[in-house]
């Protein structure tokens, strides 16, 4: 399997160098040269698989020829030691929960599996990595746990000081070691400018071997295509219980900021997965949903929301999401509906998922619930076929304690894993939003 720039200017590589290159010689993030198809029988279960076992399924199809099986399976097994389960609320309404991994957030998945496959590439060398990142909120504390103490790799961290939760913000910044978290003075679009700058510097990234563990990186993206897969194991089995559900199309709700989940449920639908349509749900920071209304993209500012994770103006893989289309707005569209939520609708919907379910969501998880439902009121009122919709629950409501009280007037339940973070004092480094700050921070972190 060989890698290709969404920019088609450079020459296509494997898997290793655009793992640890981050980004491709033109500027173009890598998609795979082509996508290999799964068997039905990798979702299509009769009894109870793992999410290990699903995931190296589909680890498999892309790195077989990178990784001996043994070796992949390894790195699956470790990386994806949790579950994702998938939440029933009732017949044809689902929610995937994918948040029990170490930091309560869906970015477990692909930052342990990249930490792991990070450390097996460079075991036969002693020459340092530097991983650098820029988080909305649940990247950093991902790539932080992920990475925390993996021998030869620092971790720089960039989060829009003021902007992130308080667990989120404990998260990457209580570990110390060989992680740095950076609070810069703008906001998220400008932490990733930042990191896309530093990447396309020649210089900078061979000085000190620059990567990123975004999902601007292969290797953090390709893992949540494994979660998808294990959604249609998991429903598989609840269907063939619900003779009536076995028909209906499956149509995916995903809470969307830099669209690296979207993207990735786009290439498992490619892989096979029978995915009928995808909602891509947003906040106010909506310039994806109005790129498929109106076939212009026009970046903007990002605004500050109760979702701060997708507070995202310039979504970095949107531009793989044009090359999957080859730019042809219309064929989007058919796949993909975009609909966004302000403040006061993601509470309103968070009060209706409690008030209906019992279910306790948070901010993000809401947003895709939201458009969910306006997807089925639309298709409700065109008498179009109803459909099994699964939402994608990207983060934990603990993590977002103020919200959910806001919503819905009581505390949510606090796992006792993360929990011990908020005791252990804070480290970060202040910047300005200066390119020369960064490169004098990271040649100084350096030694």
């Amino acid at each position: 399997m060989r890698y290709v720039s969404t920019n088609g200017r450079a020459r296509p590589v494997a898997f290793r160098e655009a793992a640890l290159r981050g980004t491709a010689e033109d500027g173009g993030l890598f998609l795979p040269e082509r996508i290999p198809t799964l068997a039905p029988e990798v979702w299509e279960q009769d009894g109870d698989v793992s999410f290990a076992e699903t995931a190296f399924a589909v680890a498999r199809a892309f790195f077989a020829n990178d990784f001996a099986d043994d070796e992949l399976r390894a790195i699956v097994a470790d990386a994806c030691s949790f579950d994702v389960p998938l939440v029933t609320l009732e017949p044809s309404l689902h929610v995937h929960e994918l948040f029990h991994g170490p930091t309560l957030a869906f970015k477990d998945v692909g930052a342990r599996f990249m930490a792991r496959v990070f450390a097996h590439l460079r075991r036969d060398t002693d020459a340092p990595l530097t991983v650098l990142v820029a988080t909305s909120g649940d990247t950093g504390g991902a790539v932080a746990a992920g990475f925390h103490n993996v021998a030869g790799v620092r971790v720089v961290l960039l989060y829009p000081a003021g902007r992130v939760s308080q667990m989120q913000e404990r998260q990457m910044t209580t570990l110390g070691g060989n992680i740095t978290a950076v609070a810069l003075n703008g906001s998220f679009d400008d932490c990733q400018w930042l990191v896309k700058r530093a990447l396309g510097d020649a210089g900078l990234r061979d000085r000190l071997a620059l990567t990123s563990a975004n999902s601007i990186n292969i290797a953090r993206l390709i893992p949540q295509v494994f979660y998808y897969v294990h959604a249609f194991a998991q429903l598989s089995i609840h269907i063939s219980s619900h003779a009536r559900g076995r028909a209906l199309p499956v149509v995916c709700a995903v809470p969307s900021g830099n669209f690296g989940n979207l993207t990735a449920g786009l290439i498992a639908r490619r892989m096979g997965l029978p995915i009928a349509h995808f909602i891509a749900a947003t906040n106010a920071n909506a310039v994806v949903p109005e790129y498929l209304a109106s076939g212009t993209f026009q970046l903007r500012d990002s605004l500050r929301t109760l979702s701060s994770a997708m507070d995202v103006g310039d979504p970095s893989n949107f531009a793989r999401m044009l090359a999957l289309y080859e730019h042809d707005v219309e064929r989007m569209r058919r796949d993909i509906t975009g609909y966004s939520a302000s403040d006061g609708e993601t509470l309103a919907a968070m009060r209706r998922i409690y008030a209906r379910h019992g279910y306790v969501a948070d901010p993000h998880t809401a947003v895709a619930y939201a458009g969910l439902e306006r997807y089925h009121e639309r298709h409700l009122a065109a008498r179009v076929t109803p459909c099994q919709g699964i939402v994608l629950a990207t983060a934990h409501p603990a993590k977002f304690p103020e919200t959910v009280r806001a919503a819905l007037g009581i505390e949510p339940e606090r796992p006792a894993r993360p929990r011990a973070c908020l005791d252990h004092p804070t480290r970060s480094v202040p910047l300005d939003n200066d390119f020369a700050a960064l490169c004098r921070l990271l040649d100084e972190n350096d030694h």
